[in-house]
């Protein structure tokens, strides 16, 4: 039981790399999205999508801190995957220059966590584990994907 429990926090694994595993665990995220670029719900199926994982995620997260005897352990990444899909959660799928650049600002405010983010942080169990990088995912959304997407004659920006 341990072990599913584990391959689903890590979503599939991506989160017992040994190198940067919430780098890695983003990779869950863009997969995702990706596979669902082409649909006419994209927006309704990535929200979806997030909502389930984060119900997931937070029900599984006191243990996953209890497996690992820490606080937000590093194999969880289903925060990070959540995040991601938040930040490339547009009405239509994201081209893939823009699944990169998305990947590479997620990652930005997931690693320097603005002021929200780090509050939420120090919430207990699967809502403190989940909700800083929800937080980094709207910021990536709002101040920087969100921007781009209304620019119509940016050729990166339109779906593909």
């Amino acid at each position: 039981m341990n072990r599913l429990k584990l391959g689903i926090v890590s979503c599939l694994y991506l989160g017992c790399s040994p190198f940067a595993p919430g780098t890695v665990g983003t990779l869950g995220g863009v997969a995702i999205a990706w596979l669902l670029r082409d649909d006419p719900r994209y927006l309704w199926l990535t929200l979806g999508i997030s909502v389930l994982l984060y119900a997931v995620g937070r029900a599984l997260g006191p243990w996953a801190e209890s497996y690992a005897k820490g606080k937000d352990p590093g194999f969880f990444v289903l925060d990070e995957v959540i995040g991601y899909l938040l930040t490339v959660a547009w009405l239509r799928g994201p081209s893939p220059v823009a699944l990169v650049t998305a990947f590479f600002v997620f990652r930005f405010f997931d690693v320097f966590k603005p002021r929200l983010a780090r509050k939420m942080e120090a919430l207990g169990g699967g809502d403190g584990i989940l909700l800083d990088d929800v937080v980094a995912g709207l910021y990536g959304f709002v101040l920087v994907m969100l921007p781009a997407r209304l620019l119509i004659d940016v050729p990166w920006t339109s779906g593909v």
